[in-house]
């Protein structure tokens, strides 16, 4: 895995199977991007079986199928919906498109994980919970910056300890690295991908809601910004927002395509978590100009202040627990509400964003 391809990051973690092989059975579908990589191991990973691969590209096909030979190429999308046996579809489709895919899962009598961000419009949204209302099937969603990294696992299972005591805020930096040659034609229209905000903000949003325990938020500002990519009118490579949470908690969050060159991973993603008593630092991905190795968890109590490698230590659990949600019919994994109501702000913080323009 390169650490500086960003489109590509696929944690892999040490496997811990929840079920036998073959007693739960999914498909990768519409592989736009390559989140489903780690989508795919992460489920892999807790014991699922893949049985189908599909998607338009042949090559997209042929890659995943080089890295699970047990799976098969499926020859359409209804051929994997209409396989009784098949109880999940994973998929990475554009973002744009992954509502209507996941209505159609649902209609089909299975199970949808989706890619974050899962939708681009208040509408889809409605839309989608409607059918999980009709189906009573799940709309799961891979938000991969706290799901599918040790350190963000790692402070979750620490405030829910106590650690840090009531967390009062989260400001959240997620910068990206852009590299066009490597990215779909798809990014850079607005209708597809759905704005900075929704798209690579829906990571922070999700991750507020989650450490402060607010179960929804208000809207105090967003800003978006075209301010170095002119030949990509419809892109943003910057935003900002900050929420408000229903529990009196704050969120700021900063999101971007600036990462230069000399970092030596796709982005230096941070969060700083705030307590009553105490505060916790995420370096999530590296240790800059200290340590290439991300995962780093940096804690501060009343007692003492304390650097804590997360590498291989609690795994990441969302995945055997999003299988056994599916078996068992529960949410322990994450709730339908907070994987719907992180994408409702992002729409809303997109909606609200104010565009910034540098002097000239």
């Amino acid at each position: 895995m390169d650490k500086r391809d960003g489109l590509n990051y696929a944690p892999k973690g040490n496997a811990k199977p929840v079920v036998k092989p073959g007693e739960f059975v999914f498909a990768a579908c519409a592989m736009d991007h390559g989140h489903i990589n780690g989508m795919v191991n992460g489920l892999t990973e807790a014991g699922a079986t893949l049985k189908y691969v599909y998607d338009p590209d042949p090559k997209k096909v042929e890659a995943m199928l080089k890295r699970f030979p047990g799976a098969i190429a499926a020859r359409s999308e209804d051929e994997i919906l209409q396989d009784k046996e098949v109880q999940l579809v994973a998929s990475a489709a554009i973002p744009a498109l992954r509502c209507d895919l996941g209505l159609r899962v649902m209609d089909a009598g299975k199970d949808y994980f989706t890619d974050k961000s899962p939708l681009t419009t208040l509408e889809q949204l409605e839309r989608a919970k409607a059918k999980v209302k009709e189906t009573g099937k799940k709309y799961a969603v891979y938000y991969s910056e706290r799901l599918h990294v040790e350190s963000a696992v790692y402070a979750g299972n620490l405030i829910a300890d106590g650690a840090i005591g009531k967390v009062l805020q989260v400001i959240g930096m997620g910068p990206h690295r852009l590299n066009p040659p490597t990215r779909p034609d798809w990014i850079w229209k607005k209708d597809l991908y759905g704005g900075i905000l929704n798209d690579i903000g829906s990571h922070q949003i999700e991750q507020f809601l989650f450490y402060t325990g607010a179960t929804d938020a208000t809207v105090e500002s967003a800003h978006i910004a075209n301010y170095n990519h002119p030949e990509y009118p419809e892109f943003e490579d910057f935003g900002d927002a900050s929420l408000k949470g229903n529990n009196g908690t704050s969120n700021y969050f900063r999101v971007d395509w600036f990462t230069p060159d000399g970092l030596g991973t796709w982005g230096d993603g941070r969060l700083f978590i705030l307590g009553t008593d105490g505060y916790i630092e995420q370096r999530k991905y590296i240790n800059v100009a200290e340590d290439p190795r991300g995962n780093n968890l940096f804690v501060v109590d009343h007692g003492r202040e304390r650097y804590i490698d997360c590498n291989n230590t609690v795994g990441f659990p969302y995945f055997g627990q999003l299988i056994l949600d599916c078996l068992n019919r529960t949410e322990n994994a994450m709730t339908q509400e907070h994987a719907f109501k992180a994408v409702e702000l992002c729409c809303k913080c997109q909606d609200a964003a104010v565009r910034l323009t540098l002097d000239k």
